[in-house]
């Protein structure tokens, strides 16, 4: 599970390329398969999860003006990072 969050200064292109991830796109969800791809515009609140046992691998192209990790705004994180 990746956190939820958004970004203020970056787009990002995904394609599936294993797995069958559920994305969650401001709100909206999807179930997706290989070769299938989303956008996520800037400032829209996403994340990528694995409902199931098998590996997901997802190619991700960002583009803006930052692109480091201090542009994400993290809501929710198994990990202790939301702000």
């Amino acid at each position: 599970i990746l956190s939820l969050q958004k970004h203020f200064h970056r787009s990002e292109h995904w394609v599936v390329t294993k797995g069958k991830p559920k994305i969650t796109l401001k709100n909206n969800f999807f179930s997706m398969k290989p070769n299938e791809t989303i956008f996520i515009p800037k400032k829209a609140i996403h994340r990528i999860q694995n409902p199931g046992n098998k590996v997901v691998r997802i190619m991700e192209a960002q583009l803006g003006s930052i692109l480091k990790e201090k542009d994400i705004v993290r809501y929710e994180d198994i990990y202790g990072r939301a702000n």
